[in-house]
């Protein structure tokens, strides 16, 4: 009898990647995949820890676990991702039921892990950096999802350092897949019927891998690269850094109508004194100079960011700065949260005397700032035909499909189930914060 394992996923699209990885991994040693934690043999957690407080939240998940191995004593559990990177050895000094702590690079390990604990009472623990290894599982496996829309590293790791940003400690170094790896899994994924790539790494165009004649390949290149492969017809891209989104980069917008008319471009806070201390490497006015250079190339071109509120020394003539600059971008959606302090990061040892409860009303006032641009926004698409691609069915009674707009719009809509999978004409004709609703024209 095969053995079964779940897999529960927190934080970014790379966590998401990963898991897939171990998913592959896993799935080739012929484990079985279950939805159900209480019916697997090997329980995996693959953490996030850009968020204060996050190994508390992977010790009341480990509790949880804890009483499904007194019913099941042979469970094996493994911790992964970041925390596990962070805390390595710490996380079993508070939880000695756990088998197995694997790192953010060493995921290519885990099934080898794994067996060692089916023999073994010891911790065994690898959370070193290993570069590209963990990116063979893809070359090895079959694909074995049918996905219309597919995330693929190309790069791991920062260093850019910023302040407050615990990432370069738990993804390690910029490093990037060579470029024959890359083209190969996209290839793979476009013969299995993804119609929509988004390329993935902390900083994608900060990508520099080996070409052809092993000469170097910017993001730019590479972007033109991938909009050559048949069956591709939507390019995305997360996340970028302002400080290296050069003119190469803008430029291949002209060039690439593959390349969706929407940016994800986090700019962090309107205030180039906080951005200062934050150590990030840009200011407003050269993030503005990147914006307005993709508006003359792409006129409705819509711009996401990230923003973090109550930054240690944020006074509020800082934040009205930041709203200042969300009203000037008219930046379409965010993800925005309360600063948080990550340990380990010089932003850790600021003295910070603004209180959670000012910090709250800030936050509240720029997500309801943004969310009426999110709507203005999607006002704006009202009565419009938009090309969707179709993803899947929906569970809307009234709308039984469901697709993507360029511009990242979820749509519903009434069709044939045979328009999963490729593109279609929708007339919106209403609309919420982040959805909208139409029919096939």
């Amino acid at each position: 009898m095969n053995k079964k394992f779940y897999i529960k996923t927190w934080g970014c699209q790379m966590n998401e990647y990963d898991s897939e990885l171990i998913e592959k991994q896993l799935t080739t040693k012929k484990y079985k995949i279950t939805k159900n934690p209480e019916k697997a043999d090997i329980l995996i957690l693959n953490t996030c820890s850009i968020r204060e407080k996050a190994q508390e939240k992977v010790f009341h998940q480990l509790g949880r676990w804890k009483k499904i191995k007194k019913k099941k004593p042979n469970t094996i559990i493994a911790v992964g991702g970041c925390v596990a990177t962070q805390e390595g050895k710490k996380i079993y000094k508070r939880a000695n039921y756990i088998n197995i702590v694997f790192g953010t690079q060493t995921l290519h390990k885990l099934s080898k892990m794994i067996e060692m604990a089916h023999y073994s009472n010891n911790l065994i623990i690898d959370i070193s950096f290993n570069t590209f290894k963990k990116f063979k599982i893809k070359k090895e496996t079959k694909i074995i999802k049918k996905k219309i829309s597919s995330f693929v590293s190309i790069m791991e790791g920062c260093n850019k350092y910023c302040s407050f940003c615990i990432v370069p400690f738990t993804r390690g170094k910029e490093i990037s897949r060579p470029v024959n790896h890359i083209l190969k899994e996209i290839k793979q994924l476009s013969e299995n019927g993804v119609r929509e790539i988004n390329l993935l790494g902390q900083n994608v165009n900060s990508y520099l891998g080996i070409g052809r004649y092993n000469k170097m390949c910017k993001f730019s290149e590479l972007l033109q690269m991938v909009a050559e492969i048949n069956g591709i017809d939507r390019i995305r891209f997360t996340t970028s850094n302002p400080f290296q989104f050069t003119d190469d980069i803008i430029n291949v917008y002209k060039t690439t109508k593959k390349i969706v008319n929407f940016l994800h471009l986090p700019i962090q806070s309107g205030s180039n004194r906080i951005l200062k201390k934050m150590k990030r490497l840009h200011t407003i006015q050269e993030y503005k100079e990147i914006v307005n250079k993709l508006i003359n190339i792409r006129k409705n071109i819509q711009i996401s960011s990230d923003f973090i509120v109550g930054f240690p020394g944020e006074t509020e003539q800082d934040f009205l700065e930041t709203i200042k600059i969300i009203e000037e971008i008219k930046f379409d959606m965010s993800f925005s949260f309360i600063y948080s302090k990550r340990p380990g990061t010089p932003a850790s040892k600021m003295k910070d005397l603004t209180s959670i409860q000012e910090k709250k009303e800030r936050l509240y006032f720029l997500q309801k700032k943004i969310n009426e641009q999110t709507l203005f926004w999607s006002k704006k698409m009202l009565n419009k035909k938009k090309t969707i691609l179709v993803e899947k069915e929906s569970e809307n009674k009234i709308f039984n499909l469901k697709g993507k707009t360029e511009n990242n719009r979820n749509v519903f809509f009434k069709g044939e189930k045979k328009l999963i999978g490729n593109f279609t004409k929708v007339k919106i004709t209403s609309f919420s914060t982040h959805n909208l609703y139409g029919y096939t024209v």
